[in-house]
């Protein structure tokens, strides 16, 4: 009884919790099974390290602050182009994140940019990859307070850990000049630097109302286009046509959606853009 009390508080003070979980199961099956003491102790180690990789992706995941339910699993991709399912595939294995290279998903509202872009995150966290959700308004005023109290080299800093930002909804709320420019210094400082996800309702074309300023919309498109690879999903809104499939139940008639249907357009072409 001892030597276990002892056994607990080494393993305790080592920080192996799953070890002083497990080991006395561990080492009847050890037993039972004639098991060398190589081989327990690789089955130890192999139930901790288990455990441990366990806990750093919920820790990831919680971090993250991804819309729980937006996952690969739940989007209907029977939605998607050859080309955006062939993009996709390409881009789960997060060897994008490894070339400092963004993703742009553009298309109307409803479409499910939002949900595909937060699935493919959600599949990098399981992978192990450090990521933060944000929408671009949360984003800027964050940014904003940062640069008030002077500590904006600080936030940079901070977000610069991160292999990936996901910035929601760019455009969707109209923003100071003020605060689109601690976003440019944002997009500038992550500039091959480290990975940005981008969904947006814009066109290219439309960035200037968004950036207040020529020279700075065309910069920040430059940076962002440069490494990236840009998902166009010209797809009418799912909300909707879920809403027309339940319509007929009651004899309650969908109005049709109004507002813009055309999905932006791609970006200009570069000889960069992948």
């Amino acid at each position: 009884m001892e030597a276990q009390t002892q056994l607990n508080r080494y393993l305790r003070e080592l920080g192996l919790p799953a070890m002083r979980e497990c080991y006395a199961e561990v080492a009847r099956q050890a037993t039972q099974e004639t098991l060398s003491y190589e081989q327990f102790l690789l089955e130890l180690a192999r139930r901790e390290a288990v455990a441990r990789g366990e806990r750093r992706i919920e820790r990831l995941r919680q971090e993250s602050r991804l819309p729980h339910a937006k996952r690969l699993e739940n989007f209907d991709g029977g939605r998607l182009s050859p080309k955006l399912r062939q993009q996709m595939a390409a881009l789960r294995d997060g060897s994008f994140l490894d070339r400092n290279e963004n993703v742009l998903a553009f298309g109307p509202p409803g479409s499910g940019k939002t949900h595909l872009v937060c699935g493919l995150c959600h599949a990098l966290v399981e992978a192990g990859r450090h990521v933060l959700y944000t929408t671009s308004s949360l984003l800027v005023q964050e940014l904003l307070i940062a640069k008030r109290e002077l500590k904006l080299s600080a936030a940079l800093k901070k977000l610069r850990r991160l292999e990936a930002v996901l910035i929601d909804d760019l455009g969707y709320v109209q923003q100071s000049r003020e605060e689109m420019e601690v976003l440019f210094t944002l997009l500038a400082d992550r500039y091959e630097a480290g990975s940005v996800l981008i969904t947006s309702n814009l066109p290219f074309s439309q960035w200037e109302g968004i950036f207040k300023d020529p020279m700075t919309t065309a910069a920040a498109i430059d940076r962002l286009v440069h490494h990236s690879v840009i998902l166009e999903m010209n797809l009418g809104s799912y909300r909707m046509e879920q809403a027309k499939q339940g319509s007929g139940r009651d004899g309650t008639r969908v109005p049709e959606e109004t507002g813009p249907t055309d999905a932006p357009k791609a970006a200009p072409s570069t000889s960069n853009v992948t």
